[in-house]
Order: C-alpha cells, then structure tokens, then sequence
C-alpha cells in the first residue's frame, strides 16, 4: 500500500502536516486515514493532526492546531524570541480567562491565564525550529509575563532571561514601559532590572 501522491504532495507543501479537516476536504475518507496509519504510511501525531511517518513533527505547531487560542508564552516564548537556547520540554502557553484548553492537550503544558483584554497584547508569530510559524507572544510581552509569574519559574531560567534581554541588540524600552504599564508593573519592572543587572 502506498500513500495518496494527492496526500504526499499536500503534506509537503503545508511543511508535513495536515489536520483531518484539510485532508476530508481533499476527499480522504476518515476510513482511509485509519488505514494509512495502520499501515504506517502516515502518523497520528494528535487527535486530529496527521503527518507522513517518514518526517519527523514539529510537536509545538501541533499543539497550537488544536485550539485558536494558544499564544505561546513565557518559557516557551524566551526560546522563540533568542532568549534563551534551552529547548522547553514542557509548553507554556497563555489563553484568555474564560477559555479552556482542549483535554488532549490539558496535561501537556503550562497554562497561564490571563483576561481577554490583556490577551492580545504583544501578540506576533515566530518560526519554530521546524519552520512553522506559531503565535507566540513578542521580547517585551515575554519579559513582562515572567517577571508577573516569577515565583512559577526556575530562578536560573529567570536571571539569564532578563540579562540576555538586557543584552538583546532589538530591545524596545519604550515598548517593555508601555507594557509594564498596561499590566500594572511598572515599579517591579524596574526594580528587576536593577537588582539583577
């Protein structure tokens, strides 16, 4: 048995992955995707997400599939700004307060939560190492987010982030001061970075 070229040919254009909805609107059968995976011509990475068995997945971009309202953020967020080169094993992501997180995915992220007028600010997209691209919260959003949640992070993971930020050639001061602002931080803003530089 071999794999649909029709499927072949739309994983690889969408970077090997395709949700069961884009592939049912190509006209595979749900029949078919079952047996395409037993077969292991192609993999069922998360409910609802398939990819070819022979590519390896971008677990991250998987994860954002399964709900419009993820925004990757803190830890997470540092690796996809450049501040910070450890991979995350664990996701964190922030949803507005009256959202919940698909059950498939509950258990597999930190989730921060956060009011819906809050939640767009700084939002962006950034390439994966993959080359996907996920929403995922801005440099100076992320460095407000873990300064808010310090006593939920690793101290280590902590420090180097803001001294990199401090380092960091495309720092926007005036934009990190409007956001503290708008979350209602300034004063520990300023006071991190004085402590800790």
């Amino acid at each position: 048995m071999k794999v649909n070229s029709l499927i072949y040919e739309a994983m690889s254009s969408r970077n090997n992955i395709m949700t069961t909805a884009e592939l049912t609107r190509l006209g595979v059968s749900r029949t078919m995707l079952s047996k395409y995976a037993k077969a292991n011509l192609i993999q069922r990475v998360r409910q609802g997400t398939y990819t070819l068995s022979t590519e390896i997945h971008d677990d991250m971009y998987t994860m954002m599939l399964r709900s419009p309202n993820i925004i990757f953020s803190h830890e997470t967020a540092l690796f996809l700004n450049g501040l910070s080169d450890r991979t995350p094993f664990i996701y964190s992501l922030t949803i507005p307060s009256k959202s919940s997180l698909p059950k498939s995915i509950n258990g597999e992220c930190n989730c921060f939560y956060i009011n819906e007028q809050l939640y767009p600010v700084g939002a962006t997209c950034h390439k994966t190492t993959f080359g996907h691209q996920v929403r995922c919260y801005d440099t100076e959003r992320t460095i407000c987010d873990i300064i808010r949640s310090r006593s939920r992070m690793d101290e280590e993971t902590f420090v180097m982030a803001i001294r990199n930020y401090a380092k960091f050639p495309n720092k926007n001061l005036n934009l990190l001061t409007e956001y503290a602002t708008k979350f209602g931080i300034i004063k520990q803003v300023t006071k991190t970075f004085e402590v800790i530089l």
